[in-house]
């Protein structure tokens, strides 16, 4: 029997030789870790559906912080868990809030982290929406000045890159005028660009106590359906003055995130977010999935996709893998 000259398997013969032809090579230094900060002091609440997830107080959440650098991932994004909710979010501006008071404390024990923010009204609201509600729906112009002085709070507390999550029209520019205007023009602005309204981000839900108490978020997070769509919101979000751009979520919509890698020249990020995570854990526990092995390639096809920056509960897992490999 005659064979070709080309025999791809004998690049595959090894581990050795696999690993020197590898064309996606994963490591931490893209990779941000999502906490989630809460009031008190001494309080660690796992998050039910996202093993070895917690809402933190202050004080647990800077120990993990730690454990984060140390580990050598570069960033973290936080997210809040406010003292009191109403109808405005006006308690995510305050300059006393519970995310502020964590990026303090960060910048304080001088850790080595970028510190990324959440920037969005759905954890601060009484009705769990991104946005106020005027005549039973969110309003979209109504929201901007609220998240501008949330970024500009953040700003003000440390932070070194602000990411506006809610997906109103409009939202970067809002936010980049105010913060030049206070002289944080060196801030820059992560933007989830292609925000989609996913079925994914259930235990999100849980962990920022942040389920909408009326309707849904389809009226301004984007359909499922559209990727044509997701260029155009990337390309508006630079316009106003984006420096990064994401998509959210991860796994199914590579297709996006190749798209916008393919079609805009800033660094992309991925969110690989609650709903994917708790999948691959839950499939995990019960002996279904070898964990490792399955984590090590989603995060390799996300940043195959493209992806520069991923957003992943897997990081702390994903660096002590990879020490140890």
């Amino acid at each position: 029997m005659s064979f070709p000259t080309q025999r791809p398997r004998r690049l595959r013969r090894t581990e050795a030789l696999r690993n020197l032809v590898r064309e996606t090579r994963i490591s931490t230094a893209g990779l941000i870790y999502p906490m989630f900060v809460c009031p008190g002091t001494k309080v660690r609440q796992p998050v039910s559906s996202m093993p070895g997830i917690a809402q933190q107080s202050v004080d647990q959440l800077l120990e993990e912080a730690r454990e984060v650098e140390q580990l050598g991932i570069p960033g973290i994004i936080l997210f809040g868990l406010p003292e009191s909710k109403d109808a405005t979010g006006s308690s995510s501006a305050s300059a006393q809030g519970i995310v502020q008071r964590a990026v303090e404390a960060v910048r304080k024990a001088n850790l080595n982290l970028v510190v990324i923010t959440d920037v969005c009204l759905c954890e601060y609201t009484d009705h769990g929406h991104c946005g106020v509600i005027e005549n039973g729906e969110v309003a979209n112009d109504a929201t901007l000045e609220i998240l501008a002085n949330q970024a500009l709070s953040h700003a003000r507390a440390g932070a070194d890159i602000v990411a506006p999550s809610d997906m109103m029209d409009g939202r970067v520019a809002a936010i980049r005028a105010k913060l030049d205007d206070h002289k944080f023009e060196h801030l820059p602005i992560l933007a989830y660009a292609a925000k989609y309204s996913s079925a994914f981000y259930g235990p999100f839900r849980e962990a920022a106590q942040s389920t909408p108490q009326f309707g849904d978020r389809r009226s301004y997070q984007m359909d499922p359906a559209n990727a044509r769509e997701a260029l155009k919101e990337v390309a508006l979000d630079i316009e106003e003055g984006a420096d990064m751009v994401m998509v959210k979520p991860a796994l199914p919509y590579l297709d996006v995130i190749r798209r916008v890698r393919d079609n805009f020249n800033v660094p992309v990020g991925a969110y690989n977010v609650s709903g994917e995570y708790a999948m691959v854990k839950a499939a995990a526990a019960n002996g279904w999935l070898d964990e490792k092995r399955t984590v090590l390639e989603l995060i390799t096809s996300i940043q195959r996709a493209g992806a520069d920056i991923i957003l992943t509960y897997h990081a702390k897992d994903l660096a002590r893998w990879l020490r140890s490999s």
